[in-house]
């Protein structure tokens, strides 16, 4: 523990703090008289691409949504208390295939008691036939009234009315049995079930399973009345824009963000523009072999419309927009930034179409634009091209 009076402390603490405010001072006094010009700051470093021309593809590209080519919604048709359940959900079903079994013994006796009725009736029947043959000879000698022999005719119509309602009632039981066993109307992969086995099922019940024809897949996208518009334009007569639209190349882009594999067509255009979207409705369909596209994903459909001549490009993150204009960075011969108006097209990949603003071999800030402005030098380097067949080097 310090013997040192308090105040012999503050003191000493007072020397030590004066002695530094003063050598601060003198440093001060001493940089300020120094005829040395302090160094400007170097000029930023950017990284630059060039404007190039090529020949590129126009996409155009909306959000889909999969569905099945086919969606069989099983429902019961008879009422009656589910037996087994026949097919392992999610597997691929073949048309035919037992889905569920319903409990048949309610209906097989419903055919029997039919077989007996429509026995019953030609039975019936017989005799009637019989009675009309027996009197026809009678009423000409006669022997019997003619009223008699008409009721015999009118009896002997009658049967055979009956027989035809027995057979009716003896075809309606058979399809009653015949629907207690439940199978897949087409080829497809069946949805897991609604309907557990001892449920009574019938049809109002709902849905007991879903089975979706997949390949090929169905992919639904809507389309601005505008897009629509302007390519109607772009052909005379109908029978034009639809051999058009069955050589569009259409490309399905998954949710991670690869590419499908396999190209797809347009297969229909809905008959109208939809009064609460404003957008028409399309249907595209992709081949689908080994069932890796399911209903109900989501991806995006790009089109490809058109190919451009000759467009110039720069990367995306080169231009800049403020208030619906479009711009970009420069850098001249001599390294100094000139900030140029441009006006855009369509988008390609990862690349703009330059329509007016530029020209071939300049060179554009596609980083660092935020240190740069205009007149200002910078230190240029050549970006890492972009992910498109397209050189960063000046065009020769």
């Amino acid at each position: 523990m310090s013997t040192t009076p308090p105040v012999t402390r503050w003191i000493h603490n007072r020397s030590f703090l004066t002695i530094q405010v003063a050598a601060l001072f003198a440093l001060l006094l001493v940089a300020g008289c120094s005829d040395k010009p302090i160094a400007a700051p170097p000029p930023p470093l950017v990284e630059v691409a060039w404007v190039t021309n090529a020949d590129v593809p126009l996409y155009h590209e909306w959000i889909g949504v999969l569905e099945g080519l086919v969606n069989a919604h099983i429902r019961a048709e008879v009422s009656g208390y589910l037996l087994s359940q026949n097919y392992r959900e999610g597997d691929p079903i073949r048309k035919g295939d037992l889905l569920f079994q319903i409990d048949p013994r309610p209906f097989q006796a419903a055919l029997d008691q039919a077989h007996g009725l429509l026995a019953q009736a030609e039975a019936k029947q017989g005799k009637t036939e019989l009675d009309v043959k027996r009197y026809a000879p009678l009423v000409a000698d006669k022997a019997i009234s003619q009223e008699e022999y008409d009721d015999a005719v009118q009896a002997n119509l009658e049967a055979k009315a009956a027989v035809v309602s027995a057979k009716a009632a003896v075809e309606q039981a058979a399809l009653n049995l015949g629907f207690t066993r439940i199978t897949s109307p087409i080829d497809g992969i069946a949805s897991i079930a609604n309907g557990q086995i001892g449920d009574l099922v019938g049809p109002t019940t709902g849905e007991l399973t879903t089975v979706s024809t997949v390949d090929p897949i169905k992919v639904y996208y809507n389309v601005t009345e505008q897009a629509y518009i302007n390519f109607t334009k772009l052909f005379a007569t109908e029978s034009d824009r639809y051999q058009r639209l069955g050589q569009l190349e259409i490309e399905l882009i998954l949710a991670d963000g690869g590419v499908y594999s396999k190209k797809g067509t347009i297969y229909a255009a809905d008959r109208q523009i939809s009064p609460t979207t404003g957008a028409l409705r399309v249907a595209a369909l992709f081949p689908n072999p080994n069932a890796a596209l399911r209903p109900g994903e989501f991806g995006r459909v790009r089109v490809k419309f058109d190919v451009a001549k000759g467009a110039l490009l720069v990367p995306q993150r080169a231009v800049s927009e403020l208030q619906g204009s479009y711009q970009v960075a420069v850098v001249g011969p001599d390294n100094k930034v000139h900030v140029q108006p441009v006006q855009v097209g369509d988008r390609t990949g990862p690349y703009w179409i330059i329509q007016q603003g530029l020209s071939p071999g300049q060179r554009v800030v596609v980083e660092g634009t935020q240190k740069v402005r205009e007149g200002a030098l910078v230190t240029a380097t050549n970006a890492a091209p972009e992910p498109l067949a397209l050189s960063s080097q000046p065009p020769k």
